[in-house]
């Protein structure tokens, strides 16, 4: 018998072969949508309780549709997602809270800072609209939802204090009050559902998703299957990958166990991998931020952000083998996590108990979150620089060669070394009164990269086209932001992006 191989069954044996390995998109025929046993058909199916979902979810309703034709769904067994453990602040750029302070900002000024923080990657129009629209949804949120705000605070790499911070320093402050009223309209979301796959025509419209209901999270097995149509589409808001170690070392190597996150377990980045599935393209998913401001005195996100975002501009931040300086305080996030990092172990910030008591005791922190800190031992108190130095086996001679330098740029409100911002109410440090430190290294954040996504929150395709009936907002979606997220500004985009969600879902036509 021949072995010889023609070249047509050479070359048609390859094309199998390449079609069996990459043709694991899974889509339905017309007549095999007619044969799919839909256990429910709701308009807008959601998937995540975090600050897009559920902002997507009151905004639809508002739009017309009935709580019976929103289905909010989350595999986790408690809603919120990382929103609900989140710092409690959002951006917006010209509100009645800053002119009230004299904080000159508008618009135009967030737009730019979002720009240069970027370094050029953040999609122009996906910034404009949030910089464009920041106003009405911190409006939105105090007036048609009842969330609390207190004070206007700063986050590294702004120009400006625009940063609108709850009344109880967390994400909660955001999401009790939207649950709230969501559960007032008559939604509920449903827990404990898992989405394993998105459905979708032969036509590439989505026709609605399979899930698990019942599933427990860490038992992968788990949860009966059905199917849910959506007639109006799906909106994908369940987070990042930053609790994925495989998913994130395959696009940043360096990011291994030895990091470890502040985000909630759940966020694993399943729906975007889902989403790939069906053609939908990724960007920038080698962006991947670290939070300067994690101690590793606590785990996960804990309250040392709190502190620390509040201190900068009021005092340095040391390599504590060297006493010296060795970035801008106020710096963006990369800036500050990146120089920390270098270094190789964990930097301490500190300021007085004067600068803390003007901008962060019973302001930035509660003052019941702010024993906590001291007990936990999350930031340290010392009766001077002398005790801290000896506590922290930092050189002193050298650590108060530092402290008298930034003190004279401190007091000048200029820093020739490293440019930091300082703010009118920030004071000289006196070495012989009570200090308050944190140590720093940090922790996986956010996913800068995810889905692609247009001005109308729809996802795009490897081929730069909508996917019908697919939309995204949140952390799921990448080139909104760029290279670095400013503080505050991803709950802004959050919401604003969800509320844009359930607009395009109102006006689609179905498949």
């Amino acid at each position: 018998m021949s072995t010889e191989i023609s070249r047509r069954k050479l070359f048609g044996a390859a094309t199998a072969a390449a079609v069996g390995s990459f043709s694991f998109v899974k889509t339905v025929s017309a007549a095999e949508a007619k044969d799919i046993n839909w256990n429910e058909t709701k308009k807008f199916v959601i998937v995540g309780t975090g600050f897009a979902g559920l902002a997507a979810a009151l905004e639809a309703q508002s739009l017309g549709m009935k709580a019976d034709e929103i289905l909010v769904l989350d595999k986790m067994p408690v809603p919120g997602g990382n929103s609900i453990i989140n710092g409690g602040a959002v951006a917006a750029a010209g509100t009645d809270m800053q002119e009230k302070e004299g904080i000159k900002d508008s618009p135009d000024v967030l737009y730019r800072d979002i720009l240069k923080a970027g370094g050029g990657l953040a999609h122009p129009e996906l910034a404009r609209r949030i910089a464009d629209e920041c106003v009405e949804n911190f409006y939105w949120l105090r007036d048609k939802i009842g969330v609390q705000f207190k004070a206007v605070t700063y986050h590294g790499g702004h120009s400006v204090r625009r940063s609108h911070a709850v009344t109880n320093n967390s994400g909660s402050g955001f999401i009790n009050p939207m649950l709230a009223k969501l559960k007032e309209l008559g939604i509920q979301p449903r827990l404990r559902c898992i989405v394993d796959q998105i459905i979708v025509s032969d036509k590439g419209c989505v026709l609605g998703v399979k899930v698990r209901n019942n599933y427990r999270f860490g038992r992968e097995n788990s949860g009966k299957e059905a199917y849910i149509r959506a007639t109006n589409g799906v909106l994908l808001a369940a987070g990042g990958f930053s609790q994925n170690v495989q998913m994130r070392m395959s696009h940043d190597p360096r990011l291994t166990d030895a990091f470890t996150s502040t985000n909630h377990p759940g966020a694993t980045g399943e729906m975007i991998q889902e989403a790939q599935e069906i053609g939908a393209n990724t960007i920038q998913m080698d962006w991947i931020q670290l939070g300067p401001w994690t101690s590793p005195d606590e785990s996960g996100f804990g309250v040392a952000p709190l502190f620390v975002e509040s201190a900068v501009g009021y005092g340095p931040m040391v390599d504590p083998a060297t006493g010296k300086r060795f970035i801008m305080e106020t710096g963006n996030r990369k800036v500050r996590a990146d120089a920390i990092v270098a270094i190789g172990h964990p930097c301490v910030i500190y300021t007085s108990l004067e600068n803390a008591e003007a901008v962060i005791i019973g302001k930035n922190m509660t003052q019941e979150i702010y024993e906590r800190s001291l007990k936990n031992g999350v930031v340290k108190k010392y009766d001077n620089l002398k005790a801290m130095a000896d506590d922290l086996k930092i050189p002193y001679e050298q650590l108060l060669k530092t402290h008298e330098t930034f003190n004279g740029y401190m007091a000048a409100k200029k820093d020739p070394d490293f440019n930091c911002m300082f703010f009118d109410n920030s004071k000289p440090i006196d070495p012989n009164k009570t200090i308050l430190a944190c140590r720093l290294w940090p922790r996986v954040h956010h996913c800068m990269g995810g889905l692609e996504i247009n001005n109308n929150s729809e996802v795009l395709s490897v081929r730069g086209k909508p996917i019908p009936g697919l939309y995204a907002a949140g952390e799921i979606t990448g080139g909104v932001h760029g290279m670095v997220r400013l503080g505050t500004v991803a709950v802004a985009d959050c919401m604003i992006f969800g509320r844009v969600a359930a607009r395009s879902a109102a006006k689609f036509k179905g498949c």
